[in-house]
Parts: C-alpha cells; sequence; structure tokens
C-alpha cells in the first residue's frame, strides 16, 4: 500500500488529499480565519478506518502548521484529541497561552 498526502493551499482555505495507491482515500480540511489555520474535517474512507490514516493526515497538517509559522483551531474532533494525545503539538494551539 503506498500512501501519499498532497497538500491543496488556496490561500483563505486548503486541504490535505490522502492518497492511497494513487486514489484519494481522505481529506482534511482547514480555513484561515485571522491568522489562524482552523481544521474543521478530517475523513478517511470507512474501508481504511483504524489503520492509523487519519494520524498520517493529521501529522502532515500539523508539520506544516509548524512549518508556515501558523497557529491551529481544532474544529475537528479528530484532530483535537490527536493534538491531546501527541503533545509535541500542544504548542500549536491558538488558546495554549
Amino acid at each position: 500500500m503506498e500512501i501519499e498526502v498532497t497538500r491543496e493551499d488556496l490561500g483563505d482555505h486548503g486541504r490535505y488529499h490522502l492518497l492511497v495507491d494513487g486514489e484519494e482515500k481522505g481529506e482534511l480540511d482547514y480555513r484561515m480565519v485571522d491568522g489562524l489555520r482552523v481544521m474543521f474535517h478530517t475523513g478517511v474512507r470507512e474501508e481504511l478506518e483504524g489503520r492509523g490514516l487519519g494520524g498520517t493526515l493529521a501529522r502532515h497538517a500539523l508539520d506544516d502548521a509548524r512549518e508556515d509559522g501558523v497557529l491551529v483551531v481544532p474544529q475537528c474532533p479528530f484532530i483535537a484529541r490527536y493534538i491531546e494525545i501527541k503533545t509535541k503539538y500542544q504548542d500549536l494551539l491558538a488558546n495554549a497561552g
């Protein structure tokens, strides 16, 4: 199984695409609000749930936020829980201060 994550940045919003063997099987959507990256949806196709692919999307998106120097607002429950568990990302929370 070949996994690739690509990012489509459209300025005020964007999407991470999860490709499995060249086919889109998941996504993470965000929008920019007052300089914050609001992550509001993460989804992986049902047949691939439980394989850590949502975490792959989250990791890419959060690593990019760090690299881009932006804070995040996790409106998506999956992203909120991921940050709670993966404490190395907690400094990216807009309300972390």
